[in-house]
């Protein structure tokens, strides 16, 4: 029946600003404009693959949230950091230890790292690695996950 998550919505304080950062830092395609209601969508991946809303309102009415955007593993363990960077935006790894490196939760397995968007939501790049579950190994570094592969 479910096949996938298609939509998520987040609240802005500045929708052109928002759509800036996600159109020309985050490279998402704008979908739509509703410029009276104050609401902008942006494909996530290809068209009609899944969907980010943006819609305008009061700081006072901003409720901070999370997503992660889906990206090839070796793209986020190679080329994330890197991309956040040029950007000049901050980032963080999943146990925030200053270590300037994507992190391996290995229950999944994904290896990820954390940045925030201009209200503060908080974003991800994950990238599915292959191999089996490791619950045990918690939350380690890419080299620890491929030392006990």
């Amino acid at each position: 029946m479910i096949k996938g998550l298609f939509e998520t919505h987040l609240f802005v304080e500045d929708l052109e600003r928002s759509m800036d950062f996600y159109q020309n830092v985050m490279g998402l395609k704008r979908c739509n404009l509703n410029d009276k209601r104050r609401v902008a969508a942006f494909w996530i991946g290809k068209p009609k693959q899944s969907m980010l809303g943006l819609w305008e309102m009061p700081k006072e009415k901003i409720d901070k949230r999370h997503f992660a955007f889906e990206c090839d593993p070796e793209w986020v363990i190679n080329e994330s950091i890197p991309f956040l960077k040029s950007k000049n935006l901050e980032f963080r790894n999943f146990l925030n230890d200053g270590i300037e490196r994507p992190m391996v939760f290995a229950w999944m397995p994904a290896v990820a790292i954390y940045f925030e968007d201009p209200d503060g939501h908080s974003l991800e790049f994950i990238g599915m690695l292959s191999g089996e579950s490791r619950p045990e190994d918690g939350v380690v570094s890419y080299e620890d996950w491929l030392e006990k592969k």
